[in-house]
């Protein structure tokens, strides 16, 4: 599959945005007009550098308001047209973008439309250009993409052809099956958006909202499916209009947007396969004519394999996992590196080159089944991958970069819950027991606001994790958005928050409190050991309690033992669930949950309590400082 993309997508000038697709590995771009105005380098010093950087120029866009007007606008139209068809010549570029009319269209007439349309093409032929007629959502008159082709079939012009674009067709419910009827040859261009489901006028839907597949609610692995199977075989280009993406790293958005196309070009060839024939299958099935690539298949993550705080003075958090019931299996033998533990719960706290570092969660690992195949394909998803220095009596391990900075290592799993590794800090990663702690149930990582969709799309993508229905909790400072990305069976949990933007947060989040939460057998009886070694509890007011009895009229007894040891409830029609924090130190803090049959959830109602309680002591500890 041809990859493309429009320079819109990205900030900065035309060359940069140019070197950070190439960089990327597309195959091509769009040129967006205005960024060619505004550029101080002339037309065949933009196509020379393109080539230079192993580029195509696919297309050439957008051109407005052309058909559906009086004989006078459209001679000026015809006028305005060719220039451009000149300027592309310069460029090297052989395809414009039509818009259909939305401004200036008097005349609601097909026939008329057609027969401007072939006006154009005559003289577009002239200059060796294709002209992609594109229904924009908000036509005047032509708004969906089967009345685009007819229009294009009634101008019955060898240089006339239709744009798809994803955005326009999907926004308005249309069915993409269509699609597949089309004459592949009148498929000039196809381009690709996501977008999330909004209630808001399709316009500004399209200019502020647009997202790389995968970060919103389209279903473009049908649309993809439907194009592939009509014989279409030219580029497929993303043209996102988004207010985040234009005010962020180009570098950073071109590998996000490749990413995207990377992922949705395997879900399309998985959906054909499922469907009875996949491009270029010698088994009988329908071949064709685009190709598409594949990734190494992996299964789910099936556990957390352990947390990894870093710190530059760990005592704080050594004396918290302690209070909490986890003991330090060891310090590793050649680094500055300690692993704490508790029945499958393993936390390792690292001071490498963390000097004057406030506590923090720096990396995970999750089990996987082949940690090769894994990481191979996350690097393919355009993973940075990451390596640690070893000596060579220890374990390698695989692991890549998230978007956030966070590393993930993917570790083998093991039938019986160890880890090999274990035995670099003198342990043989056997708890003696049965300890009330038993496994890490899920970790909770604050995302800049900038990269959330990237996060979400990145950890679906590389890892198979499920995204949830995402909900907005309310705090003192705004609301904090939550994103829960899970496996199938819910033994990886991994929440991606974004908080409020405000004085407390001038990095939009990123300095936004993360945690570990452990899942435990007894959440009561596991306090009050806490309690006893001397664990600040996160406080929670009297009147959550009272809130609390009239929503689940608990019993006296139950009540009191939950605010004697500042414990939060919740309760669905599938179970209950009991959980507390501890206090937050630097930027890292921990709960403890107690699931009872099958509740599934997070203590959501409880969230409020939470941000409430931290947000006051963050300013009390400020004030105190």
């Amino acid at each position: 599959m041809r990859t493309s993309i429009a320079t819109v997508c990205l900030s900065g000038t035309l060359e940069e945005k140019m070197r950070a697709c190439a960089a990327a590995g597309f195959d091509g771009i769009e040129i967006f007009e205005q960024d060619l105005i505004v550029s101080p380098h002339s037309p065949e010093e933009i196509r020379g550098l393109a080539a230079a950087l192993g580029l195509s120029l696919d297309l050439f866009q957008p051109f407005r308001d052309f058909e559906g007007v009086t004989e006078e606008l459209l001679l000026e139209n015809l006028y305005r047209a060719e220039a451009k068809f000149a300027l592309m010549n310069r460029l090297g570029i052989d395809t414009m973008l039509v818009c259909s009319n939305v401004a200036t269209a008097t005349v609601d007439d097909d026939d008329v439309a057609a027969s401007q349309l072939r006006r154009m093409g005559e003289v577009a032929a002239g200059y060796g250009i294709r002209l992609a007629y594109e229904a924009l959502a908000w036509g005047k008159y032509v708004n969906d993409f089967e009345h685009a082709q007819r229009i294009v079939d009634l101008a019955d012009h060898p240089n006339v052809g239709t744009c798809l674009d994803s955005f326009h067709i999907l926004s308005r419910g249309a069915d993409p099956a269509g699609i597949e009827k089309l004459p592949a040859e009148k498929i000039f261009f196809v381009q690709l958006a996501d977008a999330p489901e909004l209630s808001l006028d399709v316009l500004s839907w399209s200019r502020h909202y647009r997202v790389f597949p995968g970060e919103g609610a389209f279903d473009l692995t049908t649309f993809m499916t439907h194009l592939v199977r009509s014989g279409y075989n030219g580029p497929v280009s993303l043209e996102v209009f988004n207010d985040v993406f234009r005010q962020t790293a180009e570098e950073r958005t071109a590998v996000d947007a490749m990413r995207s196309l990377i992922w949705l070009e395997e879900r399309t060839s998985v959906a054909l396969a499922e469907h009875g024939g996949a491009p270029g299958n010698d088994g009988g099935f329908p071949a064709y004519p685009m190709e598409l690539a594949t990734l190494p298949a992996v299964a789910q993550p099936t556990g957390f394999n352990f947390a990894e705080v870093k710190a530059g003075d760990s005592g704080a958090v050594e004396e918290l996992l302690f209070q909490l019931g986890l003991h330090c299996e060891g310090r590793h033998r050649t680094k500055p590196v300690q692993l704490w533990s508790a029945g499958g719960a393993r936390v390792i706290i690292n001071q490498q080159q963390a000097r004057g570092l406030a506590p923090a969660v720096s990396a995970l690992g999750l089990d996987v089944q082949d940690p090769l195949a894994a990481a191979s394909r996350a690097v393919q998803l355009k993973a940075q991958p990451v390596s640690r220095r070893s000596q060579a009596d220890e374990a390698v391990l695989q692991a890549v970069s998230a978007p956030d900075s966070t590393e993930i290592f993917l570790c083998e799993a093991t039938g019986d819950g160890t880890v090999a590794w274990a035995e670099e800090f003198g342990s043989d990663g056997v708890v003696e027991g049965e300890p009330l702690i038993t496994h890490i149930d899920h970790i909770n990582l604050s995302q800049p606001w900038q990269h959330f969709d990237e996060a979400v799309l990145f950890y679906e993508s590389t890892l198979s994790l499920v995204p949830r229905a995402s909900q907005e909790v309310p705090s003192p400072m705004g609301l904090v958005r939550s994103q829960v990305m899970c496996s199938s069976d819910g033994a990886v949990r991994l929440a991606l928050n974004i908080a409020p933007m405000g004085l407390e947060q001038p990095h939009g989040g990123a300095d936004y409190p993360q945690h570990v939460a452990f899942a435990c057998r007894d959440v009561v009886a596991l306090a009050r050991q806490a309690r006893q070694r001397g664990l600040d509890f996160l406080p929670v007011p009297a009147n959550y309690y009272e809130d609390l009895q009239a929503r689940f009229r608990l019993g006296d007894d139950m009540l009191d033992v939950l605010q004697s040891l500042n414990l939060l409830y919740d309760r669905d029609e599938d179970g209950e669930f009991l959980h507390f924090y501890t206090a937050t130190v630097g930027n890292v803090f921990f709960e403890v949950v107690e699931r009872r049959a099958r509740y599934d959830g997070y203590g959501a109602p409880n969230a409020p309590v939470r941000l409430a309680s931290q947000y006051q002591r963050a300013r009390s500890g400020r004030r105190d400082g």
